[in-house]
């Protein structure tokens, strides 16, 4: 479908020099119908020049007439063969200036937690290139040790339905190649709504980890390899250290 160029002023055109009623306005280049007569009232789009949709082969006038003399008649935007083909987005996608600084912890959060996504379907998410998403895969990134990974929808960069779909997609593919997943890989690979509808997998306690592998064999190999003291008569199992002490109380006057 055919989008509008400059709706607002193509509204504005129409207002000043057809006499279609508002609500044939509003329904073809978008907009309520109250806006349309804020227009015509001069409260909306103040000082915006208006759009003529017939020099620029939007509207046919032939098209203007019927609408005019019906008012059910509705406007359709004139076909335009060249235009085919231009909704469909080429390249990365556009970031703000205000967010680019944050696409290299965003595309880190994906390398570390979705390593599954390819590099163009993270360039598409986070609208960045495939040779900055190789650096940070392999940290030779400038900055990569002062980047700490933040999620992407998060930040703003991505919608979550957008980031679910490409992790199904990502599924679907290693799925169709036959590759065995495991555990984590399996939970990564679903939806966030998913993944926390799941139960937990039983995991040992950090504190006792290690445990399972303790033995006892050689305990008894420590004790026999200990000596004992010789204590054959009294005085010398009560010769114990401290003879400090009486050689203090014989310096005493």
């Amino acid at each position: 479908m055919t989008k509008l160029l400059h709706p607002k002023a193509t509204a504005v055109w129409l207002v000043d020099n057809t006499t279609i009623s508002f609500k044939q306005i509003a329904d073809f280049v978008g907009m309520h119908e109250l806006e349309i007569q804020g227009i015509a009232d001069g409260d909306v789009a103040a000082g915006v020049k208006g759009f003529d949709p017939v020099a620029n082969n939007q509207l046919t006038q032939d098209d203007i007439d019927a609408a005019e003399a019906n008012p059910l008649h509705k406007l359709k935007v004139k076909f335009n063969a060249a235009a085919q083909g231009e909704e469909k987005r080429r390249g990365p996608r556009y970031t703000p200036l205000s967010k680019r600084q944050d696409r290299p912890a965003s595309i880190l959060w994906l390398v570390k937690f979705h390593p599954e996504l390819s590099d163009g379907q993270i360039g598409k998410l986070v609208g960045t290139t495939k040779p900055t998403i190789q650096a940070i895969r392999e940290r030779t990134h400038w900055n990569i040790a002062n980047i700490q990974p933040i999620d992407p929808v998060a930040l703003g960069l991505c919608k979550q339905s957008e980031l679910d779909a490409a992790v199904q997609k990502a599924a679907a593919k290693k799925a169709a190649e036959g590759e065995v997943m495991s555990d984590d890989e399996r939970r990564k690979l679903v939806s966030t709504e998913q993944s926390l509808g799941m139960d937990a997998e039983p995991k040992i306690p950090t504190a006792i980890e290690g445990l399972e592998t303790f033995s006892l064999s050689g305990d008894d190999d420590d004790e026999d390899t200990r000596t004992e003291g010789d204590y054959s008569d009294a005085d010398s199992f009560f010769n114990l250290p401290g003879g400090d002490d009486e050689d203090e109380e014989d310096k005493q006057p």
